[in-house]
């Protein structure tokens, strides 16, 4: 056989859908057609409160429950969207990080019960805390215990669960939140040195099992559009794992060393414009985690076409998946060794991105390491993210059908009656907290009582692993609210760092000096600095465009008051009241935009505070008209990129209502 074929065609990787939505009943009938359509894995989307640690009755689940994932409150809820579907078989992926402890115990105790050993289960909890403080915002704990929750599950799962990956290091939100290549490898990895030491510091497994540790750290990565690069930086993370394998822990084991990854590509990149061209954009970053053979992914999802718009219908995922299984079977890509061996350009780029990437995990180990590091590396990131924003503003990076070739059709996908997107029942919320009052009302209350108050007594004790005390509360029938509240009461309350404060003032750029004028005349004619508040009502954690938006008010010179994520709308009008503030910006990608925004808009005029109120977030044209309807004075989309043109929209509507309180 020749050097330029393999004996055997490689198999495919393992095929996902993300997906999930509404409640149990609903996601399980989903999950049957997507694997009946030749899917190989499941993949669960959680909704914001089950992410959280929220029950659906609690106030800060208004509006979220089963809307960008499924709803489990409890083992019933887990039995359901389960069944029928043989765990004993089953790759799954769960998509949970702070309250990842509650979903696999409540996933081993559907197991057992349905009679399938724990040793047998196989899947992956994404559990990674640090990009939650850095990126996607659905912590629940403070940095110190949640590091010690997932070096719990790692010494659990080693120990009983072996061919389960109980984290699952993701670098795909940091690139969401603007990384760079350079810093998405270093800020990954860093995050893996850091879980393996508190999993050494434990103790909790037998030095000579450390390697298998080390083997079942599984690693979440984005591929953007630029595939050359995105193929260069996946083959450098695979020799740097490697390399920290061998020279840090000692692992000599070749199985163990691997680079294991699963991917989604990016969705960022994703444009509410030509919505259509979302497609090609997904089939290149497919390839750019498939081409190389010694860097290609375990486990691919793929974004639907329409996500920049809202939830996918379940024939759009079927494209997606089918994308998938055209590459893996119709294309010849399996059949050859690593096509870029050898190759000047791969090699020369491998070199420059591990040049750069250890020069930065430098930086996050003077920082003490990934977890006092946060707040340096947030910061960075809002830095980045910054100045893509201005590239793209500025025509320097193009993105086509949104800043060049936008001369356009309409769009056959997206004239159907829905708009081209799937809209959870608005019952579901009502339905959801009506089934937690059934179940609690059936349970043996003494039983939950007490395993409660052993998981307490569990997590007080930072030497007592916590998944025995998490899987017995979910074998009592407890609820994801009682598990993370009881864990809140002990490790207290935190919030993460905004990265606003500590990001550094932007280059100076032309296009900012008219705005900045405009604000500066705008203030002299109210007699004070424009005040806005940019605020983020309900569990969305995706603070990436709120970041932006507080950044570039600082930048053209407005006060900004900016308190971070996970807001009731009662304590962001108290705020407004307090501060004073001329405007109120809110942003919302969860798609509770139509039960919260409005709820502010009414609670701002109790307290007499009138003054504009602009919303940003994946918002559809006729949710668009309600909010308008509800009061609410502007209205922008992720087609919406030029953030000096909201800017200069935003002090338009300051300088109109002081035009009008004059005149009145």
């Amino acid at each position: 056989m020749s050097d330029h074929r393999l004996p055997q065609p490689d198999r495919p990787w393992v095929m996902r859908t993300y997906a999930g939505h509404s409640d149990a009943r609903r996601s399980n009938e989903l999950y049957r057609k997507n694997l009946a359509k030749g899917q190989t894995g499941l993949s669960v989307a959680f909704d914001l409160p089950t992410q959280t640690g929220y029950d659906p009755d609690h106030i800060l689940a208004r509006g979220e429950a089963g809307k960008v994932g499924v709803s489990i409150a409890h083992k019933g809820d887990m039995h359901q969207l389960l069944d029928g579907i043989p765990l004993d078989e089953m790759n799954t992926s769960m998509t949970i990080n702070a309250t990842a402890a509650w979903l696999l115990g409540l996933y081993v105790t559907v197991a057992e019960e349905n009679g399938v050993d724990r040793s047998q289960l196989k899947g992956t909890t994404q559990n990674d805390i640090i990009k939650e403080y850095l990126s996607r915002g659905t912590y629940a704990f403070p940095p110190e215990p949640s590091m010690r929750l997932i070096a719990d599950m790692v010494a659990f799962s080693v120990n009983e669960v072996p061919s389960w990956n109980p984290t699952n290091i993701c670098s795909y939100h940091l690139q969401e939140a603007g990384a760079t290549p350079v810093q998405e490898i270093a800020y990954a990895l860093s995050t893996g040195i850091a879980v393996l030491d508190e999993v050494k510091a434990r103790g909790q497994v037998a030095d000579e099992d450390f390697p298998k540790v080390f083997g079942r750290i599984s690693f979440f990565v984005n591929a953007g559009i630029r595939l050359v690069e995105e193929i260069a930086k996946l083959r450098t993370m695979s020799a740097l794992w490697q390399q920290i394998g061998r020279e840090r822990y000692g692992v000599t084991d070749e199985k163990m060393l691997r680079f294991r990854y699963g991917v989604q590509v990016n969705s960022l990149g994703l444009t509410e414009a030509q919505p259509e061209n979302n497609i090609q954009r997904i089939v290149l970053e497919a390839l750019a985690v498939t081409l190389s053979r010694d860097a290609r992914a375990r486990a691919i999802q793929l974004p639907a076409w329409n996500e920049a718009m809202g939830l996918p219908r379940p024939w759009d995922q079927q494209w997606s998946l089918r994308i998938q299984q055209v590459l893996a079977n119709e294309t010849d890509l399996l059949e050859y060794p690593d096509i870029f061996e050898g190759s000047v350009v791969m090699d020369g780029l491998v070199a420059e991105l591990t040049e750069g990437a250890r020069a930065e995990m430098a930086v996050v180990e003077e920082h003490g390491g990934a977890v006092n590091a946060v707040p340096y590396m947030k910061a960075r990131l809002v830095e980045s993210h910054r100045e893509r924003v201005a590239r793209i503003e500025a025509g320097e990076q193009k993105v086509i059908g949104q800043n060049s070739f936008t001369e356009t059709e309409d769009s056959p996908l997206t004239a159907g009656a829905d708009g081209g997107i799937l809209t959870p029942d608005p019952e579901v919320e009502r339905e959801r907290v009506e089934a937690l009052v059934e179940w609690k009302a059936e349970r043996d209350e003494s039983a939950v009582e007490a395993a409660l108050a052993d998981l307490a007594k569990a997590a007080a004790d930072d030497g007592v692993n916590i998944m025995p005390a998490t899987i017995a509360a979910a074998k009592a029938g407890a609820t994801t609210g009682e598990w993370a509240h009881t864990m809140r009461e002990v490790f207290g309350p935190y919030r993460a760092p905004t990265g606003v404060d500590g990001a550094s003032a932007p280059g100076e750029r032309e296009q900012m000096e008219a705005i900045r004028r405009q604000v500066d005349e705008t203030s002299e004619k109210i007699g004070h600095r424009i005040k806005i508040l940019v605020g983020k009502p309900g569990l969305d954690g995706h603070s990436n465009g709120a970041e932006q938006v507080a950044l570039r008010a600082r930048d053209v010179g407005m006060e900004v008051i900016y308190q971070g994520i996970r807001l009731t709308p009662e304590e962001i009008a108290e705020s407004a009241l307090q501060e004073d503030v001329d405007v109120v910006g809110l942003s919302i990608l969860s798609g509770s935009h139509l039960e919260l925004i409005p709820e502010v808009v009414r609670l701002l005029r109790d307290e007499g505070v009138e003054v504009p109120v602009v919303v940003g977030g994946i918002i559809p044209v006729a949710d668009a008209e309600r909010l308008r309807e509800a009061g609410v004075a502007g209205v922008y989309t992720p087609k919406d990129f030029d953030v000096n043109k909201i800017m200069g929209e935003i002090v338009e509507l300051v300088g109109q209502r002081a035009g009008a309180g004059a005149a009145a």
